[in-house]
């Protein structure tokens, strides 16, 4: 599945997204190893703590579903302003992708891609943590 395609699931995603206190509505896609792409939408809460994020959404139901390994991710905003994932996304996306992993952002123009090294230098990771000292 080629970026385009991908981006096309994520602003398919927009439909669904619950945003009335920011009006920003965000969709997400994110493809499989296998192939299988699992959408998500951003679903606010009036404690902005408690919102889930597009991204996190699509993760989240393809870890349940048992996936672990990704290609790539699409996110769009029905502004088509190029928006990235957060950090708290792009730790989450670290967890499972390495640095190389494409993040397909929509804008106005087309499609930008980045890498998930680029966007997240310097993950988190098992190997940073030191877990002889905690134990």
């Amino acid at each position: 599945m080629d970026a385009d395609q991908l981006i096309a699931e994520a602003r398919d995603a927009l439909a669904a997204a619950y945003a009335p206190y920011s009006e920003y509505q965000v969709g997400a896609a994110l493809l499989t190893a296998d192939g299988t792409v699992y959408t998500g939408c951003n679903i606010e809460n009036a404690n902005y703590s408690n919102s889930l994020h597009a991204e996190e959404v699509a993760v989240g139901t393809a870890v349940r579903e048992g996936h672990r390994e990704f290609t790539a991710l699409a996110v769009t905003s029905a502004a088509r302003d190029g928006v990235t994932p957060c950090g708290m996304c792009r730790q989450t996306l670290a967890e499972f992708c390495d640095a190389d992993f494409d993040v397909h952002c929509d804008t106005e123009d087309g499609v930008r891609t980045y890498s998930l090294g680029t966007l997240l230098p310097d993950t988190i990771s098992a190997d940073t943590l030191d877990t002889e000292d905690s134990a």
